[in-house]
Order: structure tokens, then sequence, then C-alpha cells
């Protein structure tokens, strides 16, 4: 470690005695020798020290965070308290180590991964063993097996044609792009994989951790799936050089046609694949450590045939080898079915044609018809490999893309071009199989670079995972880089063009183009290539699996979780026979051409993200971002990321945009389904960013009407056990907003936070997960404080963060408020009032919140009613419009009644009101409604009469709870029996007894003694306590007639309505008459099912400017 400490023992106190300094030397040993402990093998792992004790102190009664280095072991706690020097930090002893235990833990802390090693103990002995420290280093963990999977079956099958068909620079150009995609995203890795431990599962890991559970999930499944289809190519590898180069005629399907060999051979692909897939997942099954074993020997026969080929290189400076292709005019002929290279050869002492000349013509005759090219050009051979002194360089440095079915023709050589081609299907002429371009090269040749992952995929067996990865995993792309940039050189400067373009040898009589090359023998190649690629092909078996199972287990894709399982000793099963199955349908393709841009796509995608990842944690600046691998640098890992995107396109954009649409679908599904993981990710941190960059844009002051909705501030009152009184509040706001702008949920708890900070976490969670039900996005805020009133005061006050603020109030009518026991009484409500119009914030009071409807309910008819009484902004008819966005009152109409005066025009202002709502874009039925003026009723003096009695007697009279229950129930008895006296009136005929105009003093108590009911007599007394009629308060009549005249009107218009939206008049400027502006609301809205008064903000929502 770069830091130096030295450890200090604490001088034991005077009073102590030696058993204090003794146990402070002790204290002092243990923390020398932990760091001696590491990398001892077969060691127990030493116990927890006496500074962790295990029963519960009192402390905050919150739990800390897991750590791998804290554990707690059964101590008793007095006894080691008993005569230490640290009594003063004993309350914290069972969430806070001492320092000697964490470096205690550290030291001997191993992060190896559940894999391979452990697997193995199994198999040989079922009981538990100790797990010994991982001991590879560099080079046995991280280099070779980076060569091993780099190099492999791209190098052997396609690199000289795609020399030929691209020419040298381009070739280079494609190999310098890959390389340098693969390095850059090898920086990135390096700087993740060096910032902090990293456990098994390499690159999955990483990125998960990184960049989150989505992207982790996504980017994880399609690294599975590009392994698994890189294990899908191996085998397809495999079986090509056996069918083609090894042994031909071990093919199953045979040709009838030389058309149907393409087919055949996809066939007999098809077949050994299938078998080969199968005998892999069986060696994979039944041990891994047989695979693990093999590995070496298959690095063994790759080092031996890139050696080989170096070797050819050379010994063709001096010694080309005899390798003679036969020219007919330009054209390039397949060498499988004659081996004379002439029309006619001597025999007998005369000429006789040759096997070619039977090819080309109907007999074999000399004066036979023959194809009119054949006749007239000559057949010329040449040396296929001339050697790397030969020039041939220059000729190949150009590109030659042809088109399938395409002549394989040399450029330079003579040729007597023909007019009319009688047939060219059946002759031994060599073509091109498929279409050639630059794109299509790059997705063919990109899957030879990838592997750079293997070294990370052991970060759990490497003795040093922060040294080793970077540096082994540089080198090994270093190594790589250099092998296959010289190939290309060489290649072009030792093999003849069209001998480079003959994929499968057919000019040299079926023969491994490579392999001609090599020394001492064309076969070192073939069965090194042979033996590397089923290797290859084991390793993808080996690695995708445990993959799938790490993704599994990590539970944030449920219906993978089965994957998670295997065998008893932890093998995955499942996850093996998942991975066969998908590698089988790769197998199926057939063909490796068509593979190989498909694995291409997942790895660029788990390299971009990669990069992508480093770049994040780099721009965050996060504290925990601190990677000992210092080359690294965002602009690198953003150019490897973009890098990375344009390969995808430029090899396929279909397949990209399927591979990305794949990711997509995996991201929402993890988003959607998934469980929630915190992991500290960058994409957190990214979003912190992006809020606190976009909260300073937002500007402090209102915002532009043309800007402005509802950012709503729901107010949710509490039951004993802490549940929501009225859910059906959230629903409303769910409806009202859609998901859009800010909501925050808030409630109040009324107490101390100490003692109710329990109670507030199980509020909190039941408020969130009712939000879930009710799918409200939003926040959720809750208060506790020592009255109702305050806590409601400091949300609306405080709630919200610099701009994001909310601008309305959305709460509950109180049902129950004329209960003085009611905690949510009138008297917070009307404070609340006072204090939203104090705050210029808009309110919303939803009566009958209970009779609202669900989200899931659907209104197939019916009105949305506007009472517009007084302007508030055009909160009036804002509301309406975005209620009716929801699928709840999408059906339903929108109707705006106002009130007209006597002195107005009715008609004007309803051809006004038309105009004005054709500019505001809002479709609604427009009612004018006059209210003419009229006398005071009977009813009216009533309800006002019996408002003040009870104001009066609740002030005057020091009634206990049960009295004033009673009271309220008397006083709405005699209220009910008042009204019913009254509506009698009215509907009964006209008597000159009973006809009042206008009514006075005396008339009022006439008729008030004379209509009194025989139940009520008993009301003398208390009536005995009511005020003179002289003083009776002629504003609260007013205000009462208002109320009762308008309430009549809305009834009359609206009474079937699904929701009426009604201006909500303010309370009081006197605080005495409060009690009363609750039965001026009671009686407005009497008898409407749900009713949602509003009072605006004072300024404009609405424009009807663009």
């Amino acid at each position: 470690m770069p830091t130096n400490f030295t450890v200090v023992p604490v001088d034991a106190r005077a009073d102590g005695g030696p058993d204090e300094a003794a146990a402070a030397a002790e204290g002092a040993e243990g923390a020398e020798g932990a760091e001696g402990a590491e990398g001892a093998e077969g060691s127990e792992t030493p116990g927890p020290p006496e500074g962790e004790p295990d029963c519960q102190s009192p402390g905050d009664g919150n739990p800390r965070e897991n750590s791998p280095f804290i554990s707690h072991t059964d101590v008793d706690q007095e006894s080691f308290l008993e005569g230490k020097n640290m009594a003063l930090f004993e309350e914290e002893m069972d969430s806070n180590p001492m320092v000697s235990s964490l470096l205690n833990k550290l030291a001997n802390y191993t992060n190896l991964s559940q894999g391979v090693v452990e697997h193995e103990e199994h198999e040989e002995d079922s009981k538990r063993r100790e797990v010994k420290s991982p001991r590879m280093g560099t080079c046995i963990g991280v280099y070779l097996p980076c060569l091993q999977n780099i190099l492999g079956v791209i190098l052997f099958l396609r690199l000289t044609w795609i020399v030929g068909a691209a020419g040298v620079l381009e070739s280079f150009l494609i190999v310098s792009m890959c390389c340098i995609c693969t390095m850059l995203t090898a920086i990135s890795m390096s700087a993740i994989a060096t910032n902090g431990v990293v456990p098994a599962g390499g690159s999955y890991y990483m990125i998960s951790r990184s960049l989150g559970p989505e992207f982790g999930g996504a980017v994880g499944l399609c690294f599975y799936l590009g392994t698994t289809f890189a294990g899908a190519m191996y085998i397809l590898g495999t079986i090509e050089i056996f069918l083609t180069y090894i042994s031909p005629s071990a093919a199953i399907v045979q040709a009838e046609t030389a058309e149907g060999e393409a087919a055949a051979m996809l066939h007999n692909m098809r077949v050994y694949g299938t078998c080969t897939l199968a005998l892999m997942a069986m060696v994979v099954f039944v041990g891994v450590k047989y695979v693990n074993k093999l590995a070496l020997v298959f690095l063994a026969c790759v080092v031996l045939s890139i050696l080989s080929i170096y070797a050819g290189v050379i010994k063709s400076a001096f010694d080309p080898p005899d390798v003679p292709v036969c020219l007919l005019g330009n054209r390039t002929l397949s060498r499988r079915g004659f081996d004379v290279c002439a029309k006619f050869h001597v025999a007998n002492n005369g000429t006789v044609p040759t096997a070619l000349w039977g090819l080309f013509c109907n007999t074999s005759m000399p004066n036979a018809t023959c194809d009119e090219y054949f006749v007239q050009n000559n057949l010329t051979e040449i040396q296929g490999i001339p050697g790397v002194a030969s020039g041939v360089l220059l000729d190949n440095l150009w590109s030659t893309y042809a088109d399938k079915g395409a002549l394989v023709e040399r450029r330079g050589s003579p040729s007597v071009s023909v007019l009319e081609e009688s047939r060219t299907s059946g002759l031994p002429y060599v073509l091109t199989d498929i279409m050639t371009y630059f794109t299509m090269l790059v997705g063919i040749y990109f899957p030879s670079v990838t592997g750079i992952m293997a070294g990370s995929n052991r970060s759990g067996d490497l003795r040093d995972a922060q040294k080793s990865i970077p540096t082994g995993t540089i080198l090994a792309i270093v190594t790589t880089s250099f092998i296959y940039l010289s190939c290309i050189v060489l290649f072009g400067a030792c093999i003849e063009g069209v001998v480079l373009r003959d994929k499968f040898g057919e000019a040299l009589q079926g023969k491994l183009v490579i392999g001609m090359l090599a020394w001492p023998s064309p076969w070192v190649i073939v069965i090194g290539s042979f033996f590397s690629t089923c290797g290859a092909g084991l390793q993808s078996l080996t690695g995708a699996p445990r993959l799938l199972q790490a993704i599994a287990r990590d539970g944030i894709i449920p219906f993978l979780q089965v994957f998670g399982h295997g065998k008893a000793n932890g093998e995955p099963t499942w996850a093996l026979l998942l991975t066969a199955l998908i590698c089988e349908t790769g197998v199926l393709i057939a063909s490796l051409d068509s593979v190989a841009p498909i694995l291409s796509m997942f790895f660029l995608m788990c390299y971009m993200f990669v990069n992508l990842a480093c770049a994040v944690q780099t721009l965050l600046r996060t504290p925990n971002w601190r990677p000992r691998f210092r080359y690294y640098h965002w602009a690198l890992s953003f150019l490897g990321m973009s890098l990375c995107l344009a390969l995808m396109f430029i090899c396929s954009w279909y397949y990209a945009l399927v591979a990305m649409l794949i990711a997509g679908c995996i991201y929402k599904y993890i988003e959607y389904r998934g469980a929630e993981k915190e992991w500290g990710d960058g994409i957190r941190g990214l979003s912190l960013n992006a809020a606190h960059y976009a909260l300073l844009r937002v500007e402090h002051g209102p915002p532009h009407t043309k800007n402005w909705r509802p950012q709503v501030l729901v107010m949710l009152s509490l039951d004993e056990e802490q549940r929501v009184k009225h859910p059906r509040l959230l629903s409303l706001t769910a409806q009202l907003k859609a998901g859009k702008g800010l909501t925050i949920v808030g409630s109040v708890l009324e107490g101390t936070y100490l003692d109710k900070h329990t109670e507030a976490q199980r509020a909190e969670e039941n408020i969130r997960s009712l939000m879930g039900v009710e799918k409200t996005k939003g926040f959720c805020q809750l208060v506790v404080s020592s009255s109702l009133r305050d806590g409601m005061s400091h949300l609306i006050q405080s709630a919200g963060l610099g701009g994001m603020r909310h601008n309305t109030v959305l709460m509950a009518w109180p049902e129950s408020w004329k209960q003085e026991d009611n905690t949510f009484s009138w008297k917070n409500f009307v404070e609340t009032v006072r204090d939203t119009t104090a705050a210029q914030q808009a309110l919303l009071v939803a009566k009958n919140v209970d009779l609202f409807p669900q989200n899931q309910e659907r209104f197939s008819d019916g009105d949305i009613d506007v009472w517009w009484v007084v302007h508030d902004g055009g909160l009036l008819m804002l509301l309406p419009f975005l209620l009716r966005q929801h699928k709840v009152w999408r059906k339903c109409r929108m109707r705006i009644f106002t009130v007209a005066q006597v002195d107005d025009n009715s008609i004007q202002m309803k051809k006004d009101l038309q105009m004005f709502l054709y500019h505001l874009r809002i479709s609604a039925e427009v009612e004018v409604v006059e209210m003419v003026e009229s006398d005071i009723s009977a009813f009216t003096y009533e309800k006002t009469l019996l408002m003040e009695q009870r104001s009066q007697m609740l002030k005057q009279m020091q009634l206990s709870k049960t009295e004033q229950e009673r009271e309220a129930q008397l006083i709405h008895d005699r209220n009910t029996a008042s009204h019913a006296v009254v509506v009698t009136r009215t509907q009964a005929p006209s008597t000159p007894d009973k006809v009042q105009m206008t009514w006075t003093k005396e008339k009022l108590i006439a008729e008030k003694y004379k209509n009194k009911e025989p139940g009520v007599s008993g009301f003398k007394d208390l009536f005995s306590l009511k005020p003179e009629w002289g003083s009776l308060n002629q504003s609260n009549v007013r205000r009462m007639h208002t109320a009762v005249k308008l309430n009549g009107v809305v009834l009359s218009r609206s009474r079937g309505a699904q929701l009426v939206l009604l201006n909500m008049p303010g309370p009081p400027r006197n605080r005495q008459g409060d009690e009363n502006y609750m039965e001026f609301l009671e009686v407005l809205t009497e008898g409407l099912d749900r009713v949602l008064l509003v009072r605006g903000s004072g300024r404009e929502v609405v424009t009807i400017y663009s």
C-alpha cells in the first residue's frame, strides 16, 4: 500500500492497572498482525475483535449499511467495555467498529469468484473447505486468456479473404478502426476495474454497478447473447475447417449439381454443428475443470499456428512454396476436377485433350463444341504464393469488391472478352459466394477483436486485479493488433490477389490458403485452427451460462430468476440449457459470415456502454471515482463510445436497430417490473446533476402564462394507524395531472419528531404505496409538527425546491367540521385557505371526495359544469380541460354557466363568453343565468338565525363534548323542520295571510312562532339566549341569501352533473365569523354529489395568444 502508518499504543491510565495496558498492547499487535495475515493460505478467518459487541445499544435506532468488512459477534458488552479506554464511544460500538477490527477484516477480505475454483473443490470434496487466496498473475490470469479469445477463427478462415476483397489499405483501415475501438474500451474498462475491488462478474458487474440495474441488465443480456452467438460462430468455424480442409468426404448431404454445393454445405454444417454443440454442452455439464485444463492446450495451438505463419513468410522470401494456380485468360479455375492446367497434353506420341477440356466442351474429342471463352483464351499457371520479395504487394493495395456469383479475375492478365457467354454455371470457375463491400467486411472482421473482457471476467481469480486487468488487457490488445496488422501486410505481400479472394481455397485443390503459406506444414495451421476454434467454443459455452446466472441472481429481471439455480455445487444447469438452445439458433443459420455481424452488434453495444460508464463517472466527478489507472480521459471514453456506435451502423444498420431495440425493451422491462436496486450508479448521479442544472435554469419568478400548469400540493389527512383517509384525492390528482408537472403529496403528524419518527416513516410508506396504486407520479413530503395548523402552514410555505414549487393546493372538504373533536377542524381549514391566499396559490377543495371516480372507472356520458361567478384568472376553464384529457372524464361534456345581474345584457354576455372560449381553444356549452333581485326569504332568515344561535351558544355555554354533540344534532333537527315548513309553504296555494313580499322583524317573529312544531317546544329556553333582532348581523343575512339563492340555481341546472366546479368565496377578514363562513359554503354546495370548489391565485393562467 502506498500509505505508511504507525500504530501508536494508547498509554493506560494510572488508575487502570496493568490490565488496561496489556489490553492496549494486545490491540496494537492485532492491528500490526492484520497486514501480515493477507494472502495466508488455509488459515482461519480471524474472528471479530472484542471491540464489536452484538448487543443493541440505544443509539439512534437506525440500521447501518451492510458491509462485507463488518460482522457482529455475540460478545457480552459489559465484559468488553470493562476496563477499556474507549468508554466514550461505548454506545456506538454496535454499529461503528474499532479501526483495528476494520483493518483486520480488510486484510482478510477475499473477492474470489463463485466460479470454477469453488466448483472444482466441491466436486472433489463435499465438505466445505477454506477458500484459498487467488494466485493468478497478469500473464496467466489476463494476458493469455485475452490472447486466446482475440486470436481465433476469423484470423485463420477469413483474414486472407478480407485482404483480397478490401485490399491492403482498406483492410488496414478496418483492422485499425476495430483495434482502436477495443483499445479505447480497454482504457475505460481499466479505469472502472481499478476503481475499487471488482468482485467476480466481469463486464456485467462493472457496467451494472456503474450505470445502474436498467443499463446493467440490458447490456448484460446483450453481452450474454453476444457470447452465446460467439459460441455458435466458433462451432461453425470448427465444422467448416473439418468439412472443407480435413475431411471433405465426411459430408452427409451430397450435392447432385454444382449449383447445390452451397446448400448441401449449409445442411452439413447444421447437422455436424448440432452434434458438436450437444457434445460440447455435455462436456461443460460434466465438469468445467476439464475445459480449464484444456485451455492451455488450445492456447498452445494458437501460438504455434501464428508462429508457423511468420516462419512461412520468412521462408517465402528465399524459397517460396510451390502453389500453382490455373488461370483461363484472367479467370481463376477451381482445381478440384482436373490436375493438368492445359487444354491438351502429350500422351503416346500424340496430343490428347485433358480433363479440363472435357469440362468446357461437350465431348472429349478435339473437334468438340467448346465454351467460347475457353476457345478464345489461353491457360496459364502462376504461383499462388510468390513470396514476400515478389512485389505482389503493389497489386494487392486496392480493393476488389464483387457481387455474388462474380468471377474471381486476376488484374493485369491477358484476356479476350466474349460478347455473349454461353454458360458459366457448370464451368470450373472460382466464384464469389456472397457480395462483398466495405461495411460488410467490418461486420465479419469485428468478432476477431472481441475477447478483451476475458481478463476482467476472471477478476475473482486474480492476485491483484487492479494491477493485472489494465496491464494484461492492454498488452494483449497491443500484441493482437500487431499480429493482425502485420498479417494484413504480409498476406498482401506474399499471396496473389486471386488466391486471397478464393475464400475456400478452390484454386488450391480445396486447401486452406493460410495453411499453404505456413511452415513447416499446412497441417500445423489446419489442426491448430481446428483445436483453437473448438476450445473457444467450449470457453463461450462455459462463460455465457455463468453470466446469465449472475444476472438472474441479481434479481433485476424477474422472469430470469429460474436460471439463477443449478446443481448442488452451483453449476448453472438451467442457464446452460438456455445457452445451448440460443446457440443452436446460430448453428442453424449455418453461415459464419451471417452469424459474425450478429454477435458484432451485441459486443459493440456492450463496449459502447463500458465507454459510457467511464465517461459519465469521469464527468460527474463523484467522490468515489478514484481509479488507480490514471491514463484515461472522458474524451477518450466518449470517442470510444462514438466509434462503437458508428461501427454498429457501419456493420449493419438493421442489425444495429434490432440490437438497440432489444436492449431498449429489456431496459424498459427492468424499469417497469424489475426489482429496485440502489448500486450508487452513475446514471443516478447523472440524473441528480441534470436535475441540479435544470433547477438552476428554472427562473425563481412565476412562469409565463403559456407555461402555467397546476403544480399541486395534495394535503392528505391520516387516521390513527397512519393510513390515508381519502384515497380518492390521489385518484383526482392523477386524473388532473396525468403524470405532467409537479405533484407533492403532503401530510402532517402531530407531535415531536423524536417521538413520532417511526410513525412518520410508516405513514410515508403508506402514502407511497397508495401513490403507486393510484399511479400518482410525484414526491411525498411528511411533516411532524407540534400542531396540525403549523404543520400545514409549513408545508404550504416550504414544499418544493427552487423553481419547482407548487402553485396549487388540493385538499378535501372537512365533512365533520361541526364536531369540535375532529382533528381537522374548521379552524384549520379556514386558516389554510388564508395561508394559500397569502402565498398567492390556487386552492382546490373537493367536497364529497369519496364519491369521486377511481382511475379504473369510465364515465360514458355526463356533464362537467363550471359555474363562473367571479374571474379567478381562468383556472375554472383550465381544470375541466385538463380533466377531460384523462380516460375517466374524456366522454363528458363541458358546460359553463355565468351569472348575470339586473343591469347586465345577458345576450351580449353569452356572445362574448363564446368568443372568449373560441380564442382559448376550449369547446364548451355556454349559458348565462339571470339572478333577479328579490326579497330575502323566510328560509334565509331562519338559516341565518340558527347559524348565529349556534355560534353564540357555543361561545357562551361551556358545554362538555357530549353536550356539544347533542346540541349540534338538535340544531340540525330544527334546521330540517324549518326547511320543511318553508317548502310546504312555497308549494301550498297562496292565501292572503301567507303573502309576505317584504319581511320585517315583527313579521319574522310572528311567522316563526306561528309555524313552530310541537316537538321542538323545549327549545324556548335556548332561544332566550339568542341575540336581539336589532343586533342581527345584516351582512350574514345577505351572505346567506346569496348562498341559498345560488345553491338553488345550481341545483336546478347541475343536479345530475358528474362534477360541478364552483368559485369558492374567500374567508371573512374578521376572524370572528370563521364558523359562519363554513356554514355559507355548506349551504352553497348543499345537494350536490361531486363539487370542486376553486379559488384562484390572483394571476392569469390561460391566454388567447400563441
